[in-house]
């Protein structure tokens, strides 16, 4: 009998620790509110530019998703079917965070976008990841914008991936005179507590004729996401594009669209959430995706700028597609699009690179 009774007071004490944890989770939740005006961060007075953007001129932007520090090219995630939640050690944050974005410094860009760039997550050792990449981009403007923020998740439990705070940033050799966080529609089922806190950040840019770049920053929803959720994410954001180039300016849109970005791109039951075909149907007019701009040879022998992370990278054997892009409007011209073939040395996702220019408007 004292055994039995042993046992329930531990059941019951198991029961009640669950209990307080699930209150812990809903109780904490919360969403960041629309429409957050963003903090720009400034270089030094003696180095950035000054200067404006101008017409017919060629610049060029990198988007690099750098995986919160953690996939070396033999780390495996548990939500694809791997093992790991938590980057190996705080040193490897350090080198992958630092090899990525020395890789991003060396392209010579003028602009350069990236996800998933923790500044003080379990799941990364607590590394403040913006600093790392401000070291290597110290004479650039910049933003950031939150685009996770959790409580501790006990998930996987032999490795909880723990508290997160995570955001995309935006570095730029021109003066961003202002920029804004737009908080994503997502899930509203339970896979609202799994779900990143998705948004984009949209950055002004002065142009010489008066006009202004604007440069959109977006991370889409991965995991647990329906239809209806990528729907509401893909419409809010080419509706708020639409208006901006109405109003004259210049749109870029870059990062990881967590959609199959090639327009051969078919699926059927078995497509990841993540791997969808992007739709296309929702481009306002005056929109493109670059990767349609490209021949059908160049778009299927250039590399592809993510793997699964189910195995540890293989080249011969990984699940690999093109999550990463840009969308332009008609007013920008693209002049050449690739996908560094890093090896997945850094990261989960390969860096992706675009030259562009703005075309003068007709008077």
């Amino acid at each position: 009998m004292k055994a039995l009774k042993l046992i329930g007071k531990i059941f019951a004490l198991l029961i009640l620790v669950v209990v307080l944890y699930a209150l812990y989770i809903i109780l904490t939740y919360h969403r960041i509110e629309d429409n957050v005006a963003l903090d720009i961060h400034a270089p030094s007075a003696s180095s950035g530019s000054s200067s404006l953007v101008q017409m017919d001129t060629s610049y060029r932007i990198v988007s690099y998703n750098i995986g919160f520090g953690a996939y070396s090219p033999d780390f495996t995630f548990f939500m694809d079917g791997g093992k790991s939640s938590v980057a190996e050690s705080r040193d490897s944050v350090i080198s992958l965070v630092s090899g990525a974005a020395q890789t991003a410094n060396a392209l010579d860009v003028d602009f350069a976008i990236f996800e998933e760039v923790d500044l003080d997550s379990t799941r990364s050792h607590h590394v403040n990841q913006i600093d790392l990449i401000t070291e290597f981009f110290s004479d650039y403007y910049y933003q950031y914008a939150i685009n996770y923020d959790s409580a501790f998740l006990m998930v996987p439990p032999w490795e909880p991936h723990g508290k997160s705070l995570s955001s995309i940033a935006l570095y730029s050799r021109f003066p961003i005179t202002s920029a804004v966080r737009r908080s994503f529609p997502i899930a509203s089922d339970f896979n609202k507590f799994l779900d990143l806190d998705r948004c984009y950040s949209v950055s002004r840019i002065p142009v010489d004729d008066g006009n202004e770049l604007c440069i959109y920053s977006v991370h889409m929803s991965a995991y647990g996401n329906d239809a209806s959720v990528r729907e509401g994410q893909m419409k809010m954001l080419m509706k708020d594009m639409e208006a901006e180039r109405a109003s004259g300016n210049y749109i870029v849109c870059g990062g990881d669209f967590n959609h199959n970005m090639n327009p051969s791109a078919e699926e059927d039951d078995s497509t990841p959430s993540w791997a969808h075909p992007f739709p296309r149907e929702y481009l306002p007019d005056g929109f493109v995706n670059v990767m349609d701009l490209l021949s059908e040879e160049v778009q299927e022998s250039m590399p592809k700028s993510s793997r699964n992370t189910d195995i540890p990278y293989d080249p011969e054997t990984s699940c690999q597609v093109t999550l990463d892009g840009f969308v332009i409007s008609d007013n920008i011209s693209c002049k050449e699009f690739q996908v560094l073939d890093t090896g997945f040395s850094y990261s989960d996702h390969n860096p992706v690179i675009m030259t562009f220019a703005l075309k003068p408007t007709a008077p």
